[in-house]
């Protein structure tokens, strides 16, 4: 009885350190998340995101960017990606659909999805090392005429027609292609998120 005791006065006596060791890890923790001075000051909101990026991957660099005027004009706007070769070859070959670029975004300011839609043939580009391929933005967008509500459907027809409409726009670029490698196809999928605004 008096050895069940002891292990039972250990068991809880080792219970009790863990905790201690436990919470005083998440006091760490909570602590070195609060103090994030090295963040910049811009991003202290969670919307705020860049007007261009770049991700590498591999061989691969891939690169959204926004252009705007200093006024944000509508007729300012140069949205464009970019796929760049990094690697050891001279050049590569990729296989991709129409293009290897797709440009889905979503316009926040009404809460809008914007499409991007394209032929999906499968061609051949090569790409050199150093030499981007770049695309710029085709305006894009589809809606229903059954389901999709009066606003946007003509948000749509408005924008297909004349460009970027005043608002926040959120694009969620990517770009989606095959590598050749002996003839033989190795996928490729680089994706980045970047926002403008147009007055």
């Amino acid at each position: 009885m008096k050895q069940t005791k002891q292990w039972t006065s250990i068991s809880l006596l080792l219970l009790l350190v863990c905790a201690l060791m436990l919470s005083a890890c998440g006091g760490v923790q909570k602590s070195l998340s609060a103090d994030n001075s090295q963040a910049p000051a811009n991003n202290q909101k969670k919307d705020v995101l860049p007007q261009a990026q770049e991700v590498k991957e591999g061989d691969f660099v891939y690169r959204l960017v926004a252009e705007t005027s200093a006024d944000q004009a509508a007729d300012s706007v140069k949205l464009y990606a970019e796929l760049e070769y990094v690697g050891d070859q001279d050049e590569v070959t990729i296989t991709h659909a129409m293009s290897p670029f797709y440009f889905p975004m979503k316009e926040t300011t009404r809460g809008y999805d914007i499409g991007y839609m394209m032929d999906e043939p499968l061609l051949a580009t090569t790409l050199k090392k150093g030499e981007p391929l770049r695309e710029q933005y085709r305006v894009s967008g589809g809606y229903s005429a059954d389901q999709d509500p009066k606003d946007y459907i003509q948000f749509i027809k408005d924008f297909t027609a004349n460009g970027f409409l005043p608002g926040r726009y959120e694009v969620n670029g990517f770009a989606d292609f095959n590598l050749l490698v002996d003839e033989s196809p190795q996928p490729h999928k680089l994706s980045v998120t970047i926002a403008f605004t147009v007055k």
